[in-house]
């Protein structure tokens, strides 16, 4: 028996300063619930709350909500381990890395050869240099 995982394709996030809970669980393919209960549990996440307590996301938490869902529903990671991984690897890097590889169209074709882990190195010395 074979088992496919189907890698699911987020749309683009356009650029604009805030997001409701709403347009984040579209963008991200998570429900409303699972975000509030995401932000008790990952610290980076923050949303700004304005009148009547209602969140705004900014760009760079869509993309931490991104790279979590990653974690967690593409990997196999569990909350600790997810929460571990962002704590040890540097969510800002990450998001960094991933804010760069947005604008790079998303097919089916053009992701099955990347190596993630090899990529991530690659960028990290990129901004070691840059950091110099």
């Amino acid at each position: 028996m074979t088992s496919t995982i189907e890698k699911v394709v987020l749309p683009p996030i356009p650029a604009k300063r805030y997001f409701t809970i709403g347009e984040v669980s579209e963008l991200c393919g998570v429900k409303p619930h699972v975000l509030r209960y995401w932000e008790q549990e990952f610290t980076q996440l923050k949303p700004v709350k304005r009148r009547g307590n209602r969140r705004y996301y900014q760009h760079h938490e869509v993309l931490l909500i991104r790279r979590i869902r990653e974690l967690l529903y593409e990997q196999g990671f569990t909350i600790n381990g997810a929460r571990n991984r962002l704590d040890s690897h540097g969510a800002v890097v990450e998001e960094h890395a991933a804010g760069e590889m947005e604008d790079v169209p998303v097919s089916e074709g053009n992701m099955a050869n990347v190596d993630v882990d090899q990529l991530r190195k690659e960028l990290l010395h990129v901004l070691d240099l840059l950091g110099r």
